[in-house]
């Protein structure tokens, strides 16, 4: 397997990956244009973008942006973050230069015809109340509000109401002359692909676009912070969150191995620990989040009977990965290859350019057993701390709830009244 890497004279970057022995191929364009790139005024406009995209264009109908990849069996969709807006389709070998064009159609001429835009907005605006009626949802958005006050970053990607409610024709094409430039875009295909062909056909579909110099942003700063609400619930949920290294960060791979192998899944540490040796909890799991001020973050659900024990537990279940990790297992290596092709992307969008693959491969190798728990000591001697967090009604009552507060922390949570 080979990365091949090519800019277009306007800044646009390709990069490709053909995959011997494939018949399909997954391609996309990834977008510098994320809830973190947004004015205060324009909170939630990059995801409205996102579903205007596919409301059609000045080619096709959304009827007929769906028929033109589903009718080869294919499959279209897009998603928004608070670093990115990507537009991916996976599709069969021969129908590449058909995603492609979809793909390109849809970013480069939306058509934002007003009563397309009513409608999306009444479906945005039931994707709002349904965040808020979801404690596992909206936790995590308190989680960044008070990791990241009055920042970008600790926004809602989906944005308030209220906003939502004005965005109009206007405010759309604004953000995209801003902010979906060629510098700005990263067109990636994997599998299937020839890098040639990948090349012409971006040329043709997106050379057109005036080159533009990139929109730089303040980094975040990580402040920290606790919310708490009760509601009627059967369940208490709570995250928490401390600033851990960022992609640029020499330390970015053991902490994206330690993470994973901490809460990355159901054989990870915390899961096998608090779930199914103690029954403490229905869902827990770790992981690391932004470019530029990442998270490392827990989320748990439980029900209130393990509330007692899941907090006081909570040095040994946060701390469980500090141990030596069994040289002869090799999970990190299989975290390592299933967060290639997310990594390849992030890099691409943090750094101004992706790394080769090997040397991405490399990088994970390097940390792993028995590296990984060398640097991983050094997160875990920060994540000590969050045992006390852990217990937030004990230390609230005890008056001591700042006491433990050395470093920023981060405390979002439910929990039922008492």
């Amino acid at each position: 397997m080979t990365v091949q890497l090519h800019t277009l004279s306007n800044g646009l970057r390709i990069v490709t990956e053909h995959m011997p022995g494939l018949k399909s191929a997954s391609v996309g364009v990834w977008i510098n244009a994320g809830g973190r790139h947004e004015r205060i005024e324009q909170n939630g406009i990059a995801h409205f973008l996102e579903h205007m995209a596919f409301k059609g264009t000045a080619r096709r109908t959304a009827l007929q942006i769906a028929e033109a990849i589903e009718d080869v069996g294919g499959y279209i969709n897009a998603y928004t973050s608070r670093e990115t807006t990507a537009y991916y389709a996976r599709v069969l070998e021969n129908d590449v230069p058909l995603a492609l064009d979809v793909i390109a159609d849809i970013v480069m001429n939306p058509a934002f015809e007003q009563s397309e835009i009513e409608v999306e907005r009444g479906v945005i605006l039931q994707e709002i109340g349904q965040v808020l009626d979801t404690p596992d949802d909206i936790v995590f958005d308190w989680l960044q509000e008070v990791a990241y006050p009055d920042q970008p970053l600790g926004r809602s990607i989906l944005g308030p109401s209220e906003r939502v409610s004005k965005f109009g024709r206007d405010d759309l094409s604004a953000f995209v002359a801003e902010r979906y430039g060629p510098a700005e875009m990263i067109l990636s295909a994997a599998g299937a692909v020839d890098h040639d062909a990948i090349v012409m056909a971006a040329e043709k579909l997106f050379g057109h676009r005036a080159a533009q110099p990139g929109r730089a942003y303040d980094p975040a700063v990580f402040q920290g912070g606790e919310r708490r609400e009760s509601r009627e619930l059967e369940q208490v949920h709570f995250a928490l969150a401390l600033e851990s290294p960022d992609y640029c960060h020499p330390d970015f791979y053991a902490a994206q191995i330690y993470s994973s192998a901490l809460g990355g899944g159901m054989s990870s540490r915390l899961f096998q620990e608090a779930r199914e040796k103690r029954g403490l909890c229905y869902s827990i799991f770790a992981q690391a989040g932004a470019t530029l001020a990442r998270l490392h973050g827990m989320g748990l659900s439980h029900g209130r009977p393990s509330l007692k024990d899941m907090c006081w537990n909570g040095a040994q279940i946060t701390l469980i990965d500090v141990e030596r990790y069994d040289p002869a297992r090799n999970t990190p290596y299989g975290h390592a290859q299933d967060l290639l092709m997310f990594t390849f992307n992030a890099h691409a969008v943090a750094r101004g350019h992706s790394p080769e693959i090997d040397a991405a491969l490399a990088a994970y190798r390097d940390h792993a057993p028995p590296g990984i728990w060398d640097r991983a000591a050094r997160l875990s001697a920060r994540l000590r701390p969050l045992s006390w967090l852990t217990a937030p009604l004990r230390l609230r009552r005890a008056g001591k709830a700042r006491e433990f507060k050395a470093i920023p922390l981060t405390l979002a949570a439910f929990r039922p009244p008492d």
